[in-house]
C-alpha cells in the first residue's frame, strides 16, 4: 500500500510539471520589444488650442499623419495611408479638425484632431494634372460655413469645412499654364491664382472667393523665361529666377496689373558662380537664394528693389513665418557651427533685431537640419517663448526650447532598407562589460516597490515601474553573447543613409552612425546606400578583431554611377574605412570564402560586366584563384525578360586593368518572350541556410532524397496584361507560370502554369521546396502553392546494409552539367489574405521543423506550420501517413488567432520579416520591420531543449526531495521485511 501511494505522489508532481506555453499579462516585453515610428516629417502644424493637450500634427515622407505630444513627443494618434495615396498638404480647420489633401490633390480629408476619427472624405477631380495646393482660411465663410480653398488637377475649389461639400469649382483648361502660386489676402474674398505659360509667359488670375467666378485674367512675357520655383513675399508680390538662373524677376500685380523689375544676381553678390535656386520659404518682404555654397538673405524694398541683407557660408535652414500679431511675423534661422547649431528667432520687417538667439549642442551623427517649424507660447512675464521643431539629415525629428532639447525622436528607423546581425562580444573573467550604477535612492526605491508588489498594494504606475525594473535588470539587455544565442545586435541601414545597431533584447540603440560616405559632396551628387553585408566576424581564435560590416552604395539612382564603399566596427559603430570606386556596382556577390584574417570575400559586378574582387589582399586573390573555376552567378533583366548565368574568363585587360579585376562570360540565357510573359518575382536560398539531412522518410518507410542546391532559382511570370491591379483582367487574359532553373548550367528544371492568375507574387525557397503566393482571378481568391524537389539519383540508397557498408552513392561527386533525375510534387491551397512579405523560420542546425511567416495586408505575422502546405496530403490519409503527421487536405490553410506571432499588436507598413538562427536549436529571432519594428522569439517545435521561464524550480526540488525520502523509506521497509523472513 506504502509503494502504490508513493506511485501516485509521483504521479501528481509530474503533472504539475508539464509545461504552460500561454502568454501571460507580465510576460509581454519580456521575449519581444515594438517600436513606433512616423517617418521623415515633411510637414508640421500646431494646435493653437489652450484646453487640453499641446500637440503638433505632422505628415511624413512614409504617408504618415500623425499628432504628437508637445511635452514627451509620444504618439496620441496616426493613421498610414496607402503607398500611392502620398501626402501634399496638412493644416488644422477650425481648431478642431486635421485638413489633409493627398493622392496628387485627389483626395480631401478630415480628421477629428482629438482622437483622429476621419471626418469626411471629398474626391477631387480636374482636367489635368497639376500641383497641389490646400489653404484653410480662418475669416473667408459662406453662409455662416468656414470654405477650404484646394487647387489640384487644373481646377480651384471652394469646400465646406463642416461636411466636405464642394460648394463651387473654376476649371484653369489652358494645356501649358502651371500653376505656381495661390494665394488668399487676410480680409478680402479675392483669390489670386499666378503661374507661368509656355514657359515664358507670366499668368494672373483673379477670383471671387464666394461664388468662384473670374474677376480679371492679366498676363505678360518674360523673353528670359523662368525657372524652378516661385517665392511669396507678399499677397501681391512674387520673386522668381530666369531660366539661367542668373537674373532674379521681382513680380507685382497690385490691383490686377502686373508689373516687374529684372535685378542681376551678380548686382546684389560679386562673387557669385553657377545658377542660383530659390529656398521656399512663406516670409513676408524677404526671401532667401542659394549659389554654390552661399546663402544669401534679400529684401524687397518698395516697388520691386532688392537689397542683400545677409550672406553666409554656413549650412542654414530657415522656417515659414509665424504671425505673433495682428501685424507682426517672425520667423526662424537655424545655422550650423561644429558640434553645435544656433538658432535665431526675428521679426519679418526687423532683420537686424532678435527675438531669440540660443546655441544648442547637437550631435554630429544626427547631420544638418533640413526643416524648421516655429511655434510660440505667453512666458508668465507676459513676452513671447518660442518653440522649435527641427527635422535632422538622419530623419529624426526634435523638439527644442529654452537653449536646450526637450526630446527627440529616431523616426530614420522608419525607412530601413536593410538588415544583417553580428554577435556580441564573449564575457571575459573579471570584466563586467555593462556596468550599471544605483545609488542608494534607487535600490531602497526598488525594495519598496518590490515589496509594495508583494503585499498586493502596488498601484497600476508601481506596477509599470515594477515591470520596468524588471526588463532593465533582466539577463537580455546585457552587452555580452549568451550562450542560447540569444542577445545579438541588429544592424540595420536607413534610407537616410544611416546604420543603426539594435540590442536584440530590449531594442535600444546601442550606437548610430551617420555615414560620411553618404554625404552629398562634388564628386557624389546623391548618394545613395544599397545593401549591407558581413564582412569580418572573427571566432573565438581571432577575438583581437572586432566584427564589421560592409555597406555599399552608389552616387545616384543610375545603376552605372560610381560606388562607394564603408566598412563599419559594429561594436563601437565607428567607420574603419571608406572606399571611393572608379567603377559602378550593378551585383554584389557574397563568397563563401574568407582570407586570413576572416574577412568575407565579395565579387562585384560593374556596368561593363567585369568582375572586381574584394578585399584587395594577396591572401584573398590565392584562394580566389584556387576556387576560379568553380564561381557562377546569374542576372535578372526584368525589364527585358531575360536571365542570364555568368562564369569568370580571365583577367581584366585594357584600361581597367589591375590583378583583382576579371572579365567575365556569358554561360547561357533564358529569354521569356515579351507578348506572352513578363518576371514580377524571382527568388533563391538563403546562403547560410543549414540542411540537417537529406533523406525524408516516408509513410510506407519509404525514403526520399531531397534535391538540395545553392544554385536553384525560382522565376515567376505573368501575362503581360496581367501585370497591372489585380482585376484589371479577366482570368483568360492573364495566366502565372513558375520556373526552377539551375542557374549553373540553365536548365529548367520544372515549369507549371496557373492559368487565370496574377500577381503579385510573394515566394520563399528553403531546403528543396518553394511557397509562393499569388491571385486566383477564376476564383476571386488568394492561393499559395508549394513545389518541392526530390533527387531520383539517389533512389536505390534505401537499402540499411548499402548504407551501413557503404555501398551506397551518397558520397559520390554531384556535377550540375549532368542532367538531373528530379521529381516535383506540387498543390495549391486557397488563402484568405494578400501579403506583404514572406519568410521562414531558421535554426542553427536545421533540425527544428520549419515555419512560414507571412506579413499580412494587416500589418501582422502570422506563422503557419509548414505541414499546412505538404503537397502530400489527401483527404483520407492513410493510418502510417497519419503517424508520419501528415494532415488531411482542405481547400482552404487555417488561419489561427493564436499563431500571430505579433499577438495584437501591428507593425505599420511592413515591408520586411528577417530571421536569424540562435545558438538555441529549437528557436529563431525574428525580426519585423515597416514603419514600426517588431522583435521577438519563435519556437516552432516548442522549446523542446530547453526549460520553459515559469518552469517551478521548487516544485521540482520537492519531488527529488520527496522521491529520494521514499527510495529510502521503501529500502528500509525492504531491510525490515528480509531481517523478518530470515528470523523466521
Amino acid at each position: 500500500m506504502a509503494i502504490r501511494s508513493f506511485f501516485l505522489f509521483i504521479l501528481f508532481f509530474s503533472s504539475s510539471l508539464s509545461p504552460v506555453f500561454s502568454l501571460y499579462e507580465d510576460q509581454v516585453g519580456l521575449m519581444d520589444w515594438h517600436q513606433q515610428y512616423i517617418g521623415k516629417v515633411k510637414q508640421a502644424v500646431f494646435s493653437s488650442q489652450r484646453a487640453g493637450r499641446k500637440r503638433v500634427v505632422v505628415s511624413t515622407e512614409e504617408n504618415v499623419i500623425a499628432s504628437l505630444d508637445l511635452r514627451h513627443g509620444e504618439i496620441f494618434w496616426r493613421h498610414l495611408l496607402g503607398a500611392d495615396d502620398v501626402i501634399d498638404g496638412i493644416d488644422i480647420g477650425l481648431g478642431k479638425y486635421v485638413i489633409t489633401l493627398s493622392s496628387g490633390g485627389s483626395i480631401l480629408r478630415s480628421w477629428n484632431l482629438p482622437d483622429g476619427q476621419m471626418v469626411w472624405e471629398s474626391s477631387l477631380q480636374g482636367p489635368k494634372h497639376s500641383k497641389s495646393f490646400l489653404l484653410v482660411p480662418t475669416n473667408l465663410k459662406f453662409d455662416k460655413d468656414n470654405l477650404l480653398v484646394v487647387f489640384s488637377n487644373g481646377r480651384l475649389h471652394a469646400i465646406s469645412c463642416i461636411d466636405g461639400e464642394v460648394l463651387w469649382k473654376k476649371d484653369f483648361e489652358a494645356e501649358s499654364f502651371e500653376v505656381q502660386q495661390v494665394i488668399l489676402p487676410p480680409g478680402s474674398d479675392l483669390i489670386h491664382v499666378v503661374g507661368f505659360a509656355a514657359l515664358s509667359q507670366f499668368e494672373m488670375y483673379q477670383i471671387n472667393a464666394k461664388n468662384g467666378e473670374l474677376l480679371k485674367h492679366e498676363s505678360a512675357s518674360f523673353s528670359s523665361g523662368f525657372s524652378g520655383q516661385v517665392s511669396l513675399v507678399s499677397t501681391e508680390t512674387v520673386v522668381a529666377l530666369d531660366s539661367t538662373g542668373s537674373i532674379l524677376l521681382t513680380i507685382s500685380f497690385q490691383d490686377g496689373k502686373i508689373s516687374s523689375q529684372q535685378t542681376p544676381i551678380s548686382n546684389l553678390v560679386e562673387d557669385s558662380l553657377g545658377p542660383a535656386v530659390i529656398i521656399p520659404s512663406s516670409v513676408s518682404g524677404i526671401f532667401a537664394i542659394k549659389t554654390d555654397a552661399v546663402t544669401i538673405f534679400i529684401r524687397v524694398i518698395g516697388k520691386g528693389n532688392l537689397e542683400v541683407v545677409e550672406k553666409t557660408t554656413h549650412e542654414i535652414a530657415v522656417s515659414d513665418a509665424l504671425s505673433i500679431s495682428e501685424d507682426q511675423q517672425a520667423f526662424a534661422l537655424i545655422q550650423h557651427a561644429s558640434s553645435e547649431i544656433h538658432l535665431t528667432v526675428k521679426l519679418a520687417h526687423d532683420w537686424d533685431g532678435n527675438l531669440l538667439k540660443e546655441s544648442v549642442k547637437m550631435d554630429r551623427q544626427r547631420g544638418l537640419v533640413h526643416k524648421v517649424f516655429i511655434n510660440n507660447y505667453i512666458r508668465t512675464d507676459r513676452s513671447y517663448g518660442f518653440r522649435v521643431l527641427i527635422v535632422m539629415e538622419d530623419h529624426s525629428l526634435l523638439l527644442l526650447q529654452q537653449g536646450e532639447i526637450v526630446w527627440s525622436r529616431e523616426d530614420g528607423l522608419a525607412s530601413i532598407i536593410d538588415v544583417t546581425t553580428s554577435e556580441l562580444p564573449v564575457e571575459r573573467d573579471g570584466v563586467s562589460v555593462a556596468k550599471v550604477e544605483h545609488n542608494l535612492f534607487e535600490w531602497l526605491k526598488g525594495h519598496m516597490l518590490k515589496l509594495k508588489g508583494t503585499l498586493m498594494l502596488a498601484s497600476p504606475e508601481d506596477m509599470a515601474a515594477i515591470q520596468s525594473m524588471r526588463l532593465k535588470s533582466s539577463e537580455k539587455s546585457k552587452m555580452t553573447r549568451d550562450h542560447n544565442g540569444f542577445r545579438k545586435l541588429l544592424i540595420v541601414l536607413t534610407r537616410a543613409g544611416k546604420l543603426f545597431a539594435l540590442h536584440t533584447g530590449d531594442g535600444r540603440i546601442v550606437w548610430s552612425y551617420l555615414l560620411r560616405s553618404l554625404h552629398k559632396s562634388e564628386a557624389c551628387q546623391s548618394p545613395i546606400g544599397l545593401n549591407l553585408y558581413q564582412w569580418q566576424v572573427p571566432h573565438h581564435h581571432a577575438m583581437d578583431e572586432n566584427p564589421s560590416v560592409l555597406v555599399v552604395s552608389r552616387c545616384g539612382p543610375s545603376s552605372d554611377t560610381s560606388g562607394v564603399l564603408s566598412f563599419v566596427d559594429t561594436y563601437t559603430g565607428k567607420e574603419l574605412s571608406s572606399l571611393s570606386l572608379d567603377h559602378a556596382v550593378v551585383q554584389v556577390i557574397p563568397l563563401p570564402y574568407t582570407d586570413s584574417t576572416e574577412q568575407r570575400l565579395h565579387l562585384l559586378i560593374d556596368a561593363d560586366k567585369h568582375a572586381h574582387l574584394y578585399p584587395k589582399t594577396s591572401g584573398a586573390l590565392s584562394i580566389f584563384k584556387r576556387e576560379f573555376s568553380n564561381i557562377y552567378w546569374y542576372s535578372v533583366e526584368d525589364q527585358n525578360g531575360i536571365i542570364k548565368g555568368h562564369a569568370l574568363k580571365c583577367k581584366c585587360t585594357g584600361e581597367v586593368a589591375d590583378e583583382f579585376c576579371f572579365d567575365t562570360r556569358d554561360l547561357w540565357s533564358v529569354v521569356f518572350p515579351s507578348e506572352s510573359e513578363k518576371t514580377i518575382a524571382t527568388v533563391t536560398r538563403k546562403l547560410n541556410e543549414v540542411v540537417h539531412t537529406q533523406a525524408k522518410v516516408v509513410a510506407d518507410q519509404d525514403v526520399m532524397y531531397k534535391y538540395i542546391s545553392r544554385n536553384l532559382l525560382f522565376v515567376a511570370t505573368v501575362a503581360p496584361k496581367g501585370s497591372g491591379e489585380i482585376g484589371s483582367v479577366t482570368p483568360e487574359e492573364s495566366w502565372l507560370v513558375a520556373y526552377l532553373i539551375d542557374t549553373v548550367t540553365g536548365r529548367i528544371l520544372h515549369r507549371v502554369t496557373h492559368h487565370g492568375s496574377q500577381g503579385p507574387v510573394h515566394a520563399v525557397f528553403s531546403e528543396n521546396w518553394v511557397v509562393y503566393h499569388y491571385f486566383n482571378l477564376r476564383a476571386h481568391r488568394y492561393e499559395m502553392s508549394v513545389i518541392e524537389i526530390y533527387d531520383q539519383s539517389r533512389a536505390d540508397n534505401k537499402d540499411v546494409w548499402k548504407l551501413v557498408l557503404g555501398k551506397h552513392n551518397l558520397t559520390s561527386p554531384i556535377s550540375l552539367f549532368s542532367r538531373p533525375e528530379v521529381i516535383t510534387k506540387s498543390q495549391s491551397y486557397f488563402f484568405t489574405h494578400s501579403l506583404k512579405a514572406i519568410a521562414v523560420t531558421s535554426t542553427a542546425k536545421g533540425i527544428t521543423s520549419k515555419q512560414l511567416l507571412l506579413g499580412t495586408i494587416g500589418d501582422q505575422v502570422l506563422a503557419l506550420d509548414k505541414r499546412f502546405l505538404d503537397p502530400r496530403r489527401t483527404v483520407n490519409p492513410t493510418q502510417l501517413e497519419k503517424e508520419e503527421g501528415i494532415i488531411p487536405l482542405t481547400e482552404s490553410l487555417p488561419i489561427i488567432p493564436q499563431s500571430y506571432v505579433t499577438h495584437a499588436l501591428r507593425v505599420e507598413g511592413l515591408r520586411g520579416i528577417i530571421t536569424v538562427p540562435a545558438k538555441l536549436e529549437s528557436t529563431t529571432l525574428v525580426f519585423a520591420h515597416g514603419v514600426d519594428l517588431f522583435f521577438t522569439q519563435l519556437a516552432p517545435s516548442r522549446t523542446y531543449d530547453s526549460l520553459t521561464e515559469d518552469f517551478s524550480y521548487a516544485l521540482l526540488l520537492i519531488t527529488i526531495v520527496a522521491l529520494v525520502a521514499a527510495i529510502f523509506v521503501t529500502w528500509r521497509l525492504s531491510e525490515r521485511k528480509e531481517l523478518q523472513e530470515k528470523w523466521r
